[in-house]
């Protein structure tokens, strides 16, 4: 589909970019962060609530990673993950292309790599109160308790990462005068290259697969596999 541009000295063509399933885990990948985010710092009986979305969030990122081999077009690791050469040229403005841009592609990447690791630690962390990660019978005491400071720590870097990530959105509005938000609100950039080509490529099969690799995810991480305790056994009375 062609637009006119105001003032008509160009005809811009609508390129679909970012298909559904991505613009509704990007979307949904930020209200789960932030809602990790908030009921891990107020505690208490948010805490139960940080657990669930913390299960959710595993599943969105298994989603993702099964939606980047599967997906559509511009979701797919192999055609935004690029080598230091298309870096390079991306800083020395000579790259020119649809989707996540080389810096853009580190930048998803270092995102998806902390978030992970943010979610593993969780598993097994534990507040020496009332609540435990959902593998925390799989390790010891002692390791639990490591992996829940690093937990901790690890928050003040997913932060920086979002930080700089509204600070790059920022830089492309007011620098570059280009709107990184509205594509991904609504799914295509209008572009005046006429060559450029449509998203294509991740259909109903695919999303089902990712679907259930997603479901399979967060039930292999909730636990629920895992045999209860037997009950304690009470003591033989003293005669």
């Amino acid at each position: 589909m062609c637009l006119a541009v105001p003032g008509g000295a160009e005809w811009q063509k609508r390129v679909r970019v970012w298909d559904l399933p991505t613009r509704v885990f990007h979307w949904s990948l930020v209200a789960l962060v932030a809602g990790s985010a908030i009921s891990g710092f107020i505690g208490g009986k948010a805490i139960v609530w940080h657990g669930r979305l913390g299960l959710a969030l595993v599943g969105l990122i298994a989603f993702r990673l099964a939606w980047g081999f599967l997906g559509s077009t511009y979701a797919r690791f192999t055609h935004f993950v690029r080598g230091p050469a298309a870096i390079r040229d991306y800083l020395q403005g000579r790259w020119r292309g649809l989707g996540h841009n080389p810096l853009g592609a580190l930048s998803v990447l270092a995102m998806l790599a902390v978030l992970a690791g943010q979610l593993a630690t969780g598993l097994f962390a534990n507040d020496d109160i009332a609540f435990n990660g959902p593998l925390y019978n799989l390790v010891s005491k002692e390791l639990s308790d490591r992996l829940t400071s690093l937990h901790r720590l690890n928050v003040w870097l997913i932060g920086t990462l979002v930080a700089l990530h509204l600070a790059a959105i920022a830089f492309y509005v007011r620098v570059k005068k280009e709107d990184l938000l509205r594509p991904m609100l609504r799914g295509w950039k209008e572009r005046a290259d006429q060559r450029e080509e449509s998203l294509s490529g991740g259909g109903p099969i695919a999303f089902i697969v990712a679907l259930f690799i997603a479901a399979a995810a967060v039930w292999g991480v909730s636990g629920a596999w895992i045999p209860a305790p037997p009950p304690p056994t009470s003591a033989a009375p003293d005669f």
